[in-house]
């Protein structure tokens, strides 16, 4: 039993043009996006492949049709939007109005925060290097709305056992994601999707959240999305898609929320979950805990009995202690006995006083800093200085962004240093697929056509066609399994005789 599975993130940002409140995102995005390319990659650049892709597959069992889905399913369509595949294994894109980093593909939650803030830092480079003469900055903002009416993701990605019933993940994580977050969430300033009503709320993301199960990530927006693209071997594995979670500053929250639902899939993967832990009203009840920073909202569950947010994750962590004990007892892993401990702290913390979490989750030190200034100059929740102090939490600029300017001051605390995160800036993951993805990309770029998650195509002097060498298993193509034969291998045709032998 443990934490450790392939996962990722995908974030995309919020942008702003300085000077111009009304520039085209789109065009801002690809300027962004180009613009790192152009510094970063001085040779050839690898188009991503999308013939592998199938956005419109259904894990309950069909596909939905292409001509009633909506544009912004269609992510297996080359838009001609900029798009580029870092030498990490990430991806970094336009995503219809915003920019997008998406990680490569790690084996922990550690790994998983550690990619996701590299991708931070690609980010703000990318700002950098479209600030040329003559062309107006561009801000980015990690967060998930613009206060007014849009909501956009930061998706967490999970490879789980296809032979788990559907229905028990929809059973057992729904009331898990309805209090996650408590832990998770990023915090902000305004109630209800367009943010008029005035108030303080735990998430970013929950107002634009409309059903419980279905395919949509952009409207009609489902707690359990069903999207079935496994980017793996499909009689094996299914991708859970999770875009219910808030964009982190938070080394601390980010790293609970892939840690603790690594953990949650473990147990239903494995059928140890036998309580019925479902609350009524699940959609409601999911705005209900965002609006409630004092984190005391009762829950009602089918039994007609009632518990706050956080026993009901209380509850969730002592099934994750059980299974760990009775499966591994003394033996469990480090990186899964890390994640039970910090898990069980915060969890006490909050019960006790949310304010002693202050130095370690998003929503909590946002709420301290908001109360700051409304103590100081007497401001209500309707004061526009407070959504403009909400918003400068999220900027990516380390001089301005407040979440970087409370980790200066001491008053947030970091899980990374500043030299792994820019290591994985340029280096991939070693233990998966990612790293031959990425090394490739950097060993061999003019031979590299094209790539995607699970495939790297070439272009091979004395070949009539393109060479696709398929990476359908996340776990092999890692350093272990390829790395000398890289670094034997002078050329791509090289590597490719030697892969084909």
């Amino acid at each position: 039993m443990s934490v450790r599975r392939v996962m990722g993130t995908e974030t995309e940002f919020g942008i702003s043009v300085v000077g111009q409140p009304h520039a085209n995102p789109m065009v801002a995005s690809t300027r962004l996006v180009n613009a790192y390319a152009s510094a970063e990659l001085h040779v050839r650049r690898a188009r991503w492949d999308f013939e592998e892709e199938s956005p419109l597959r259904d894990a309950r069992g069909f596909d939905l049709a292409r001509e009633l889905a909506d544009p912004s399913q269609l992510t297996d369509e080359d838009m001609g939007l900029a798009n580029v595949i870092l030498t990490n294994g990430a991806r970094l894109y336009v995503d219809h109005a915003h920019p997008e980093y998406s990680t490569p593909e790690v084996t922990n939650p550690m790994a998983a925060v550690l990619w996701d803030k590299a991708g931070e830092q690609v980010a703000l480079d990318a700002c950098r290097f479209a600030s040329v003469a003559g062309e107006p900055d561009i801000v980015l903002y990690k967060n998930n709305t613009d206060n007014k009416g849009a909501s956009y993701g930061a998706h967490e990605n999970y490879l789980m056992k296809r032979s788990t019933p559907f229905g028990e993940i929809v059973r057992h994580l729904i009331p898990f994601f309805v209090s996650r977050q408590v832990v998770c969430g990023a915090g902000r300033v305004g109630i209800g999707q367009d943010g008029r009503q005035h108030g303080f709320q735990i998430a970013q993301r929950a107002d634009f959240f409309e059903v419980e199960v279905g395919l949509e990530t952009t409207l009609k927006r489902p707690i359990i999305n069903t999207r079935d693209e496994p980017h793996a071997d499909p009689e094996k594995y299914r991708r859970l898609h999770v875009i219910i979670g808030d964009a982190n500053l938070s080394e601390i929250s980010a790293y609970l929320k892939m840690g603790t639902t690594a953990l949650v899939l473990d147990m239903i993967e494995n059928r140890f979950i036998k309580k019925d832990l479902t609350v009524s009203h699940s959609v409601a009840s999911l705005r209900a805990v965002s609006h409630d920073p004092t984190l005391t909202h009762l829950l009602e569950r089918e039994d007609g009995s009632t518990l706050t947010a956080v026993q009901l994750q209380w509850e969730y962590f002592h099934l994750a202690s059980e299974y760990v004990a009775e499966r591994d007892g003394n033996a469990v892993d480090q990186e899964t006995a890390a994640v039970l401990e910090r898990w069980e702290s915060v969890l006490t913390r909050l019960e006790r006083d949310p304010r002693e979490c202050a130095t370690e989750l998003d929503w909590v030190a946002k709420l301290s800093l908001l109360e700051s200034y409304r103590d100081r100059d007497g401001l209500d929740w309707d004061d526009a200085k407070l959504h403009l102090i909400d918003l400068q939490y999220a900027d990516l600029r380390p001089e301005k962004g407040l979440y970087h300017r409370l980790v200066r001051l001491g008053r947030m605390q970091r899980l990374l240093d500043d030299d792994a995160v820019t290591a994985a800036m340029h280096d991939p993951p070693e233990d998966t697929r990612a790293y031959f993805r990425g090394r490739c990309l950097d060993k061999y770029p003019d031979s590299i056509a094209a790539a995607s998650w699970d495939s790297v195509i070439f272009d091979l002097p004395g070949h009539d066609s393109l060479q696709r060498v398929p990476t359908i298993d996340p776990l092999r193509g890692s350093k272990a399994h390829v790395g000398e034969l890289i670094e034997q291998s002078e050329t791509a045709l090289a590597l490719f005789s030697a892969l084909t032998r």
